[in-house]
């Protein structure tokens, strides 16, 4: 027979388990997880008060062809798109934008598809959206198919944007996050005609930090650098004076992130 200290005891831990009870996270029958009681960890909200929406917020029309009387037939001029560009590379207004990871050159077409691409996603009351790559002005010439070789230099068939590696096409802003804008600017990135991005300015930063990182502690002492200053196997009679220049991260057009 249970004496009556022992029944108090019971029912104290009894009364102490039905207190505890509700801050337990305990599965019920139907397999339900009880809400736990705790802090919660608030993030704080961006702030936007410094942000503008300028009066027309979407990408401008830019012209297929330069409004000039004549243009002339120009050489190719590869070293428009070969190594890093000088200009453009970093954010002026907007927070986003896609990055160019490679040389090319932008068509009509594909200034077109961008701005009817973000144009169509974005929100003009809350969004705008500026150019970092000037109108087509250099000209692509192109003779007729089944033309006679000779004759000169064919007529003008097109005009393009000759963009370098490190170049911000365009810029995106306004009262938005990252994870809003990145959808549609990866899908207008992949159709451009060379490796690009979407990035922002913590990207951007933290992109070139690395990179850096990666140069100041690389531990292989035979880098390219070295082995083409001390002319190895005679390597400088096949290099370009551009790879001496840039130590071998440009090949061409094409930008090699990984090379150090």
């Amino acid at each position: 027979m249970a004496t009556p200290c022992r029944h108090l005891e019971v029912a104290a831990a009894m009364l102490q388990w039905r207190l505890r009870a509700p801050l337990l996270t305990r599965a019920g029958a139907a397999g339900v997880t009880m809400a736990r009681a705790g802090l919660k960890k608030l993030v704080m909200p961006p702030d936007y008060s410094g942000i503008v929406i300028p009066e027309k917020p979407k990408l401008k029309f830019l012209e297929r062809a330069p409004a000039v009387p004549k243009v002339r037939r120009e050489p190719r001029r590869l070293r428009d798109i070969r190594g890093p560009s000088r200009e453009a590379t970093d954010f002026t207004q907007g927070q986003f934008g896609i990055l160019a990871l490679g040389g090319g050159y932008l068509r009509w077409g594909h200034l077109e598809m961008l701005r009817l691409t973000i144009g169509r996603a974005m929100d003009p009351r809350s969004t705008f959206a500026i150019w970092r790559v000037p109108a087509p002005t250099k000209p692509v010439t192109r003779k007729s198919l089944g033309h006679r070789m000779g004759g000169g230099k064919g007529p003008i068939d097109h005009y393009v944007t000759p963009v370098k590696s490190g170049r911000l096409v365009v810029e995106l802003g306004g009262r938005c996050e990252f994870q809003e804008v990145a959808p549609f600017l990866l899908r207008a990135a992949r159709k451009l005609p060379f490796p690009a991005v979407p990035i922002s300015r913590a990207g951007l930063e933290r992109m070139r930090r690395e990179e850096e990182e990666r140069r100041v502690g690389n531990e292989n002492p035979w880098t390219f650098e070295r082995m083409v200053r001390a002319n190895m196997l005679g390597m400088r009679r096949y290099l370009s004076p551009c790879d001496l220049h840039w130590h071998g991260r440009y090949w061409g057009k094409f930008f090699l992130r990984h090379r150090v």
